[in-house]
């Protein structure tokens, strides 16, 4: 865990966040903590406040060894007196056994050449390159104090982190957000819209949830850091998890794994994966390999099946490119290509910049005019505008969707069932696009909720001048087909919009324009989304740059 020190007038802020996090757990997780938990925080309570302050700070530190000369803290006083109540409790060692390597990392550079007597010319090598030297001479572990007594200092160890990454992970519901969110939110740094909680809010319901989370984050940290496929696999649960939640997080380590052993050339194993992995994307890639390795009948069987019922867009468009490959190779009657369409594309030649200028800003600034502006929104525009005329539906507060104060948006935001769950409030907040109410309701909501955390509404991008613009430019039911279509994938809907859009406001029109480079090509997603703009009538194009010298 991490924090952020800020100049608050209360010196123990961190502090009073731990235990509210505590009392917060207490009253709605009671069920899920076993008797150790259960006594720690009551114990906790107990502690003098300077032995709560210090375990906190160390908590709260990376790692869980520390020396005494880095536990200077002006609320806290004298780190050893502190810290005695903690050993006594069991939760901190004092003088801890360590390896080699850990004594590396608590030490300095200078502290090393004087612990293990380097020579003079050692002075110059990196610290890294000193441990090496010595690694297999000290291969034992022993305690701090026994590596030298050169070392004035002492080291603690916390036993306890385990139990405090679970409490964490039981109020956020993740793991990736961490106390630093009650500092930021003190500040105003970060502001989250506030719903309203009931007193049995949670993101867990039983412990089994807690340990299944865990499990598959330790996995995916063991993939992160290079540790062998085949370790990893065997620690994946074979059956299914029960949690919906949970069970998405398994069949996404799955695909990962899947693709690395493909990777590697091992694909056995990435087909044995793939099949039984339900993450978006493994049913293609099971064809892919299928093809990759001569195996035409199967991957055509298969790519037949998935085309009666493809499970997204982006699913229906690679079968699409896949199919004929296949179909030929197999020998079979050519099928006709199915008619894509037609999307408005032009050349523009423009002066090579003499400054490092992406193209989209050369090509905005090229065509931009008191009569035209135009402007690089690329995903933000369209997207903000949903997130503020649906405020409500996306904040709802359903069951499972919000469980503590500081969710930067619904906890199933990319479920299955997120729109499905909320038809009804949704609809009727599109059903403000059939009169003008939308205008009032998106820029009501745009100073009202000005700068709370949100997953849709880019801040940093829209003010009120672009709003009007584009809400006078924008035809409301150009906003309903766009709103609908994010609605129908957000994960994959919410990008890929074109990069420019240009404004006639004296006419009431605009036109959006995909901006690509020499040698840039349209991407999948950003080739789905002309087209379906193109089907519903509305004005995009593809403007490929040249530069002058190459034209």
């Amino acid at each position: 865990m991490t924090i952020i020190l800020t100049d608050q007038p209360n010196p123990l802020y961190y502090l009073d966040n731990f235990r509210r996090v505590l009392d917060w757990i207490t009253q709605r997780y009671s069920d899920l903590l076993v008797s150790e938990e259960q006594d720690f925080i009551e114990r906790f309570s107990r502690l003098p406040q300077v032995s709560q302050a210090l375990l906190v700070r160390m908590v709260m530190r990376k790692g869980t060894l520390f020396r005494s000369s880095k536990l200077r803290y002006d609320e806290i006083g004298c780190s050893d007196a502190a810290v005695q109540p903690l050993i006594a409790q069991g939760w901190v060692v004092p003088n801890p056994v360590i390896s080699i390597e850990e004594l590396f990392g608590l030490l300095k550079k200078a502290e090393v050449l004087d612990t293990f007597k380097f020579e003079t010319h050692a002075k110059s090598a990196r610290k890294a390159d000193l441990l090496e030297h010595v690694r297999d001479t000290f291969s034992e572990s022993r305690a701090f104090s026994a590596w030298s007594t050169r070392l004035d200092d002492k080291v603690y160890q916390v036993c306890i982190t385990n139990w405090c990454e679970r409490l964490r992970l039981m109020f956020f519901g993740n793991l990736h957000q961490n106390w630093s969110e009650f500092v930021l939110s003190d500040l105003g740094i970060y502001r989250y819209e506030q719903v309203e909680l009931t007193d049995t809010a949670r993101g867990f319901l039983s412990r089994q949830d807690v340990d299944d989370y865990l499990h598959l984050h330790n996995c995916r940290e063991c993939f992160d850091q290079g540790e062998a496929l085949d370790d990893i696999l065997s620690k994946i649960p074979n059956t299914p998890s029960t949690n919906p939640w949970i069970e998405s997080r398994r069949n996404k380590l799955l695909f990962k794994l899947a693709y690395q052993y493909e990777r590697c050339g091992e694909t056995d194993t990435a087909l044995t994966i793939y099949r039984q992995c339900r993450y978006p994307g493994a049913r293609l890639r099971q064809i892919r390999v299928l093809e990759r390795c001569h195996e035409i009948d199967a991957a055509y069987t298969l790519a037949q099946l998935a085309s009666q019922i493809p499970e997204s867009e982006a699913e229906h468009q690679s079968l699409q490119r896949i199919l004929p490959r296949l179909i030929k190779k197999r020998g079979l009657v050519k099928h006709l290509p199915v008619k894509r369409a037609a999307i408005e594309q032009f050349n523009l030649v423009l002066p090579y910049p003499a400054q490092p200028t992406s193209v989209e800003h050369l090509v905005c600034k090229h065509y931009s005019c008191e009569r035209a502006p135009t402007l690089y929104v690329e995903n933000t525009l369209i997207n903000s505008l949903f997130g503020l005329l649906c405020w409500p539906a996306i904040f709802a507060p359903l069951p499972g969707a919000f469980f503590h104060p500081f969710h930067h948006g619904p906890a199933d935001l990319h479920s299955p069932d997120f729109y499905s769950r909320r038809a009804v409030l949704f609809d009727a907040c599109l059903a403000q696009l059939d009169s003008d109410a939308y205008r009032d309701a998106i820029l009501q909501t745009f100073h009202t909720k000005h700068g709370i955390q949100s997953p849709f509404v880019f801040w940093h991008a829209m003010d009120e001048a672009l709003l009007t613009l584009a809400l006078s430019c924008l035809p409301a039911a150009h906003l309903r087909k766009w709103f609908e279509r994010i609605l129908l994938d957000i994960p994959s809907n919410r990008s890929g919009f074109p990069d420019l859009i240009q404004f006639w406001p004296q006419e009431n029109r605009y036109r959006m324009l995909e901006v690509k480079g020499p040698r840039d090509r349209l991407q999948d997603n950003q080739i789905r989304w002309l087209e379906y703009c193109v089907a519903h009538a509305m004005p995009v194009a593809v403007c490929y740059v040249q530069w002058e010298e190459a034209a």
